[in-house]
């Protein structure tokens, strides 16, 4: 599969049916918020964030011999757990490369899922991310975390149950790291639905689409680790940049003050447990940010 649009949104949704959970969309139980905030819930998943949907379609349409292998791939943790969920379903061995810095809730998710853990640091995760290669596991098979058309794909299908569950939507705000979520949610809802309003959003910490958008050319920053450990880096990869480009009206940036305080609220008034890129979204939208009318949030997830 080497194209992401509708049709292949779609055929990934039938291929991964019953591997995830279609997720609900509820109320934001907020009186005065700028706008009608609706969540949805991806945090609900099995592996605890989307990266389950994109990672089963991508390990479907391995080969035989591409799952002989083995499989890898580099992750600040979701992307990791959700390939060792998948491996570990399909007998196939997984090895998971993460930063040095992921929380040990994540690591012990994925060793729990049956998958070799290598820590390395953020900088050498990322590098890995470019070259799809380490050394190390020269055979295997990589499945790249967010840069992969059927990955892609796989996320879409949270753009189709949006709008079938609001066809009225005026704007979606998606949690930003690598792109392959936004890209996904985007081409499913302009294909259907083009007046919507997309928005990627990011911290203040990490913010590089935000920057590419203000030069209209992929821009390196300096990235500034924090809790928000699942979106934020310090590069928008230029394949990345050339497909949400046309997609998404901008990148909405935040304070990690008002993610800490979106986090709170979602469990004071929602009862929803959300993690750093997850809350991003809802700090975006009760900031105004993403103007008003019917605005959805993706909780991308809760580890």
């Amino acid at each position: 599969m080497t194209r992401l649009d509708l049709a292949a949104i779609e055929c990934a949704r039938r291929r991964i049916e019953g591997l995830f959970v279609r997720t609900p969309l509820v109320r934001l139980n907020v009186e005065d918020a700028p706008a009608e905030i609706f969540l949805k819930l991806e945090n609900l998943q099995p592996t605890g964030s989307f990266k389950v949907r994109g990672a089963g379609n991508a390990v479907a349409l391995l080969s035989p011999e591409e799952r002989g292998h083995g499989v890898f791939t580099c992750s600040a943790g979701n992307m990791a757990q959700a390939l060792a969920w998948h491996a570990r379903r399909l007998g196939i061995p997984c090895t998971a490369i993460v930063p040095d810095t992921a929380p040990a809730t994540k690591l012990a998710a994925i060793r729990r899922f049956g998958a070799t853990v290598v820590q390395l640091s953020w900088d050498e995760v990322w590098e890995i991310g470019i070259t799809r290669r380490y050394a190390p596991l020269k055979g295997w098979t990589f499945v790249h975390p967010f840069a992969d058309p059927a990955m892609m794909a796989g996320n879409g299908t949270i753009g189709l149950e949006i709008l079938e569950d609001m066809s009225d939507v005026d704007a979606v705000v998606i949690p930003f790291g690598g792109g392959g979520l936004s890209a996904g949610i985007a081409t499913a809802i302009k294909a259907k639905h083009p007046r919507t309003r997309v928005y990627a959003c990011e911290p203040e910490t990490a913010a590089p689409l935000a920057a590419s958008f203000a030069k209209a050319v992929p821009t390196e920053v300096h990235r500034i680790p924090s809790f928000v450990d699942g979106i934020g880096a310090s590069s928008v990869l230029p394949e990345m940049w050339n497909l949400v480009r046309p997609l998404l009206e901008g990148s909405l940036v935040v304070s990690l003050k008002e993610i800490a305080s979106a986090i709170r609220l979602l469990v004071e008034r929602n009862r929803v447990v959300a993690e750093g890129a997850g809350g991003s979204s809802v700090a975006a939208a009760l900031a105004g940010k993403a103007g008003k009318g019917r605005v959805v949030c993706i909780v991308s997830g809760g580890n």
